[in-house]
C-alpha cells in the first residue's frame, strides 16, 4: 500500500488564520496530513503550512471562495486527496450588523458562506470521506443565546446546529461521527475590537471560567472528536465558552 493510501487526511475549511489555522496545526500535530483551505489570505494559508512543515507535519493548500455559487463544487472538483478521514467545516464570516442595518447583499453573502457552502461542501466531499470518517462543523454559543447586533449570524449558527444533528443521523450507518463545536468569545483578530478599552472584563464577567478562549481551546476540543476517544460521540454540540451564560 501507497504512503498516500495509509495517511490519514483532514480538511479544514477557512485555515489561513484564527481558529481554523490552529485547528489545521493541531490535527498536524496528530497525525494528519493537513489540507488547508483558504478563500483570499493566501499569504497566511501559506505561513500556516508552513509552520505545520516546520514542525514536522504535512500539508497542502487549497483556495476556493465559498462566498460563490460555485465554491464548493470547485472546492471538491480541486482537491487532489482521493479520499479524506475528516471534514472541518470551519469557514465562515460574522458581520457584527444589526437587522436595521443589514443589506440583502451583506445577509446573501453571510448565507452563502455560512450556511449554504456548509452544506454543499459537505455534500460534494461525502463521496471522498471514508466509511468511519469524522465531521465538525463551527458553531457559536449565540445559537443558544443571546447576544445584542448580531441576530443574522446568530440564526446561521442555529442551522449549523440542526444540521449537524441531522447528518448525525443520516450518516451513522456508515460510521461517520458529526458534531460541532460552540466557541464563545475567543481571542482572534475578529474580536479584536471586542476586547478593548474594557471588552475583555465585559466577557469575563459573563463566564464561569477566568479568561478570554484562545483558538487553541477550541482545536483541543476538535482533536478530541476526530480522534479515537471521540469515536462514540455524535449529533452533539459541544460548547468551548468558558462556561459563558450560565
Amino acid at each position: 500500500m501507497s504512503a498516500s493510501k495509509k495517511r490519514r487526511v483532514a480538511l479544514v475549511t477557512g485555515a489561513s488564520r484564527g481558529i481554523g489555522a490552529a485547528i489545521a496545526q493541531r490535527l498536524a500535530r496528530d497525525g494528519f496530513h493537513v489540507v488547508v483551505h483558504y478563500a483570499h489570505g493566501a499569504a497566511e494559508a501559506r505561513d500556516v503550512c508552513a509552520a505545520i512543515e516546520r514542525a514536522g507535519g504535512s500539508a497542502t493548500l487549497l483556495q476556493a471562495d465559498l462566498s460563490m455559487s460555485d465554491g464548493p463544487q470547485y472546492l471538491a472538483d480541486t482537491l487532489a486527496e482521493p479520499h479524506i478521514d475528516v471534514l472541518v467545516n470551519n469557514a465562515g464570516i460574522a458581520p457584527f450588523e444589526a437587522i436595521e442595518d443589514m443589506s440583502e447583499g451583506s445577509y446573501d453573502r453571510l448565507s452563502n458562506v455560512n450556511m449554504r457552502s456548509l452544506f454543499f461542501v459537505t455534500k460534494y466531499l461525502l463521496p471522498k470521506l471514508r466509511d468511519g470518517g469524522r465531521i465538525v462543523n463551527l458553531s457559536s454559543i449565540v445559537a443558544r443565546t443571546a447576544f445584542p447586533g448580531i441576530p443574522a449570524y446568530s440564526a446561521t449558527k442555529g442551522f449549523v446546529d440542526v444540521l449537524t444533528l441531522q447528518l448525525a443521523a443520516s450518516l451513522g450507518e456508515r460510521g461517520i461521527t458529526v458534531n460541532a463545536v460552540a466557541p464563545g468569545v475567543i481571542e482572534t483578530r475578529l474580536t479584536t475590537g471586542l476586547l478593548e478599552n474594557g471588552g475583555a472584563e465585559a466577557v469575563q464577567s459573563m463566564q464561569a471560567l477566568a479568561g478570554v478562549g484562545t483558538p487553541d481551546r477550541v482545536a483541543g476540543v476538535v482533536s478530541f472528536l476526530v480522534g479515537p476517544d471521540g469515536a462514540w460521540t455524535t449529533g452533539q454540540v459541544i460548547d468551548v465558552s468558558g462556561g459563558t451564560k450560565l
